[in-house]
């Protein structure tokens, strides 16, 4: 099968279908999303190496349940052990062995097959389309803030940064009724946010006012500037991964007694149910779909600067489409 497989460079390769032991699923891609980790990842983030990629919908082809074989799905990208002392405990997410796919120890989904367990497996329902399915890992990242973090409509909450994951964030926040604002520094993006409905201002219009904010910039200074952003004994709610951390001064923490909230994935079935509804415009942050057989081409368009997001088609049924021009894909 076809794969992007990272060591010293992405590189597509043909490379052997993945073998399921049982109780997991062998499922043949649909689509993929390029990630901001997966670029990070090239540039030191986790030491990985292999097949690259974590957001995906695709088809089950073999599984130990029947019901499952057919069905468009999406998956969970952790992979816990089921036996240290987190997981007897009833929290997998923070499983001493836990892999995690395309990041650490568990192959990735850039590719034509990936191997999942059935129990991290959500069936993507007949309405929501194969493009917004694959936004439902970063849309369960958005909505684990607010699992995680008490947030009011009276709060006024920044996200901080316009990409993709920020104009996600931004999203749902918006659609849960909370008072938001993206800061960022791009005009195109910041009016894909107005468009939802959601305010939105240059980053160094702001500080110290917002109750709580959240930095979804992928960046080190990311944090730096949420900290100045936020009021004292605010919130920081921290998504950014990155390869170099750079220095981090703690003391605006320590002076402003704020709360950090390092926030991860989320319930990708209920990001599902969130997607099921309609309310969210995920289309239009599909920068560009590529053809499986570009894959590396694919990767190159989505380390660009300032790109939105960048999928990989891999039934073979597309032509490389840039959907900055209008165009669209099939």
């Amino acid at each position: 099968m076809r794969a992007l497989v990272f060591a010293k460079h992405p590189k597509l390769q043909e490379v052997p279908i993945p073998e399921r032991l049982p109780g997991q699923a062998l499922i043949r891609m649909e689509l993929a999303g390029i990630c901001n980790t997966d670029i990070e990842i090239i540039q030191g983030y986790s030491n990985f190496r292999g097949i690259l990629g974590h957001e995906f919908v695709g088809m089950v082809a073999e599984a130990d349940d029947q019901s499952l074989v057919g069905k468009r799905v999406v998956g969970s990208i952790d992979v816990a052990c089921g036996e240290c002392k987190f997981c007897r405990e009833g929290e997998p997410d923070f499983c001493s062995n836990k892999k995690t796919m395309g990041m650490h120890r568990w192959q990735g989904c850039l590719a034509d097959y990936v191997v999942l367990p059935e129990a991290n497996l959500v069936i993507v329902p007949d309405n929501v389309s194969s493009v917004a399915a694959v936004f439902t890992e970063p849309v369960s990242s958005a909505l684990q803030i607010l699992e995680q973090a008490t947030i009011t409509p009276d709060d006024a909450v920044i996200v901080l940064g316009d990409g993709k994951l920020g104009l996600v964030t931004a999203q749902a926040f918006k659609i849960r009724g909370l008072n938001v604002t993206v800061l960022g520094k791009h005009i195109d993006k910041l009016a894909k946010a107005s468009k939802f409905g959601v305010n939105c201002d240059f980053v160094d219009e702001f500080s110290g006012r917002a109750d709580v904010v959240i930095d979804c910039t992928g960046n080190p200074e990311g944090l730096a500037k949420a900290i100045d952003l936020v009021r004292p004994r605010g919130v920081v709610v921290i998504k950014s991964l990155y390869h170099n951390s750079g220095k981090l001064n703690l003391g605006g923490i320590v002076s402003k007694e704020l709360t950090c909230i390092g926030s991860r994935q989320g319930s990708m079935a209920k990001a599902m149910e969130l997607l099921a509804t309609g309310a969210m415009d995920v289309d239009s942050l599909v920068e560009a779909v590529y053809p499986a057989a570009d894959i590396a081409g694919a990767f190159k368009r989505a380390v660009r600067k300032g790109a939105l997001k960048v999928l990989v088609d891999f039934s073979d049924s597309c032509e490389h489409v840039n959907l900055n021009t209008g165009g669209w894909w099939r």
